[in-house]
This record gives structure tokens, sequence and C-alpha cells, in this order.
């Protein structure tokens, strides 16, 4: 197989995290689109052939119930930390998506294949699916706060305990192109082991 390997450089160095903010207004992506990226997603690798990671698809309507199940989730757990503008912001950020996935790991605990692990293959799912937006002109989002790590909140992904939440992919089509990415040199990253 022949692949334009400067395109495939292009494609990894322009990928951008792009915020619910930056979308466009009640533009939506295609279902195809959508499919298509969680088909990417699914040809990760895994250690064991596993295939840990597990997506719950928002998108219209579905983006409220996320946003309503966050936000009282949110005020449920936060007690006397409670936050009236994250609040806030759990029930309105979901509505400038078009989509929002939400990112989940399944685990057998009898399973060899160490936890660590099977997180690593969730992680390189999510690449493709950024990938895969990037390609078709998407913006995307990875993010892992407001209820990511509360253990409640794993049923409602259709999560069994073992599982993990590990986040919210959110997806539209940006309103203006982003900026230039910035890296730091790969030498500084880097260690050659080349002689005994």
């Amino acid at each position: 197989m022949t692949y334009s390997i400067e395109e495939v450089h292009h494609l990894i160095r322009n990928r951008r995290s792009v915020f619910p903010a930056q979308y466009e207004k009640d533009k939506i992506i295609p279902r195809e689109i959508i499919e298509q990226m969680l088909e990417n997603a699914n040809w990760a690798p895994s250690h064991g052939r596993t295939e840990p990671w597990r997506f719950t698809v928002f998108t219209g309507a579905g983006l409220q119930k996320l946003a309503a199940f966050q936000a009282a989730l949110y005020r449920e757990k936060s007690g006397a930390k409670f936050d009236e503008t994250k609040y806030r912001k759990l029930r309105e950020t979901p509505l400038m998506a078009s989509h929002i996935i939400a990112i989940g790991m399944h685990h057998d605990p009898n399973s060899k294949i160490p936890e660590t692990e099977e997180i690593e293959a969730v992680a390189c799912a999510v690449q493709n699916m950024a990938l895969t937006a990037t390609a078709y002109g998407i913006g995307s989002y990875w993010g892992s706060g407001g209820i990511t790590y509360y253990q409640e909140a794993k049923p409602f992904f259709n999560l069994g305990p073992d599982d993990k939440l590990l986040g919210f992919f959110y997806l539209g089509y940006s309103a203006k192109p982003s900026p230039p990415g910035i890296r730091k040199p790969i030498t500084e990253k880097v260690i050659w082991v080349e002689s005994i």
C-alpha cells in the first residue's frame, strides 16, 4: 500500500484541540462522518485484542440529556464546594457542540492485561478519532473535567464498576482556523542508544 507521507505528516501536525466555544452554532456534523470516526477508532491497537474502548454518542436532544445529568450529578456530589459557575458550564457547554462522545474503557478484572494498557489503547482510539475529525475539517477536544471521575456517573454511560469513564470528546465545525501548533524540539525528548 502506498500513502502520501506528506499528507500524513500534515494531518498529524495540524491536529488541534478546538474547544466548544469555538464551534459554529447549530452546524451539525453528518452522522456518516461520526460513524467513520468511530470505525477508525475501532482500528486502534490493543494488547490481547481486548478492544476496550466504549463510546456513547450524544447529539440533538441527547446533548440536553447529558448536560442535565452531569449538572445534577455535580450539584449532588459537590456539597459545600458547589460552584455556580461550574454548574452553569456543565449545563451549557454541551449545547455548543454538534456531538459529544463519552469515552469509556472496559476492563475485565480477571484479565491478564494491565488496566494501564487498556487506558493506553483507548487513548490510541481517541487519537484515531481526532485525526479523522481533522481530516474532515472538524474541530475536536478531549475534556476530562466535570463528572469524569465520579463513580456514580458510570451507569449513565453503560459502564460497569471495573470500567472507567475517561472523559468526553467534543465535536463541532470550527468558526475560525486554529493557530499554528507549538512544540518543543523532539531532540529534547529523545535519547538514542546506538552502541553497547
